[in-house]
Parts: C-alpha cells; structure tokens; sequence
C-alpha cells in the first residue's frame, strides 16, 4: 500500500516539475541563442534555437538530472564566435546569459508564489494552490539550473565564462577536457558531492530574493 502511495506521490509530484523544468530549460537556451543571435551570429537562428519549442532544447540526460537532482542542463546552443566583434568577450556574455535568465525567472517566480501565498493563505486546492507549487518549485529549479551551470566545469557556462579572464594558454588547457566534463558532472551528481555547496547557494539566494519583494 506504501508502495502505491509513493508512486502517486512521485506522479503528482511530476505535474509540477515537469513544467517547471521545461520553462527553466527553453529560459536558459533561449537567452544563449539570442545573445549570441544579438551579437551578430547567425547559427543559432539557423539551427532553429531562438523558438520556444522544447524539442529544440531538451538533452535527455540534463532534463532527467534536471528532474531527479534539481542540477541538469540542455542541448547546448551552438554557436560561432568569429562573428563576435570580441570573440572572448561575446562567449562570456553569451554563456552568461543562460543563468541570467535563470536567476530573473526565479526572482519572478518569487514574487508571484509570495502573491499567491497571501491569496491562497498556503492552501493548495484549485487553480491558483497549483500555480502557488508550481511557482515553488520553478524558484528552486531556476536557481539549482543557474548555480549548476555557472561551476566552471566544460561544457558548462562558467567553463566559458573564466575563458573571458583566463590566459589564453590556460583556458585552451581547460578546454581540451571537455568532452570528459559531462562524465564527470554525472559522476559528481550521482555521488550526492555537489548536494551540500549547491544547496547552501539555492537556499541563500532564494532567502535574498524572498528579502527583496518582502
């Protein structure tokens, strides 16, 4: 019977995280895609990466980390910095920018569960009790989707981010690992390591956006 109430409790727990995390994902890649795209590079129209549709987006590794860890990733957005007028500088802000776009969502996504909160009075039931979880959990996936992305680890975004402040010898260095880096992210992942640091950063910056609407 325990059995039974676990799996419903996983399904219901679903109706919220997989929405929450196909908004955080689709927020990350399409803030690479049009920075990039902003910055004078065609690839990521061309590859059909400005859309929101999330067949576009999704990794399926990165969506079920995303779902099971609260850390994950997407498809990366290819990009061509050549067209940058500073190649070094346009990788940075284009990295950057998917965070970015994590941290605003989830600072939105703060003031609309504080808004709901006092509506609601806590109460879950209805329309605007699953919109008050939804927003919840969208705060916690944004911010663990930020903080994950921004460890300097390749492919991540703050692999790229310090390419903008390393010197150049290395960075190339860095560089030449990055196709051990999503092994090593899974392993980290899997063996709970990154659970304590990433946890203290959502939990801080989540209690500092609180402090700002509040």
């Amino acid at each position: 019977m325990s059995q039974w109430k676990d799996i419903l409790e996983q399904l219901r727990l679903f109706l919220y995280t997989a929405p929450a995390t196909l908004i955080a994902l689709i927020a990350h890649e399409m803030a690479h895609a049009w920075v990039s795209y902003a910055l004078g590079d065609p690839t990521p129209r061309s590859d059909g990466r400005l859309t929101p549709n999330p067949l576009k987006h999704l990794d399926p590794i990165g969506t079920i980390c995303l779902l099971l860890f609260h850390f994950g990733w997407a498809k990366p957005v290819m990009v061509n910095p050549q067209y940058y007028k500073k190649p070094r500088l346009g990788m940075a802000l284009t990295a950057l920018a998917g965070p970015a776009a994590n941290f605003i969502l989830a600072f939105l996504f703060t003031g609309l569960y504080i808004w709901l909160a006092r509506r609601t009075g806590g109460n879950t039931a209805g329309v605007s009790g699953y919109l008050l979880l939804l927003a919840y959990y969208s705060i916690f996936l944004n911010i663990g989707l930020g903080t994950f992305n921004l460890i300097p680890i390749p492919p991540l975004d703050g692999s790229k981010i310090l390419g903008a402040v390393l010197p150049d010898r290395l960075y190339f260095s860095l560089m030449r690992y990055e196709r051990y880096g999503t092994i090593v992210l899974v392993v980290l992942l899997y063996s709970n390591l990154l659970d304590g640091p990433l946890d203290t950063v959502r939990e801080f910056l989540f209690r500092l956006m609180l402090q700002i609407w509040l």
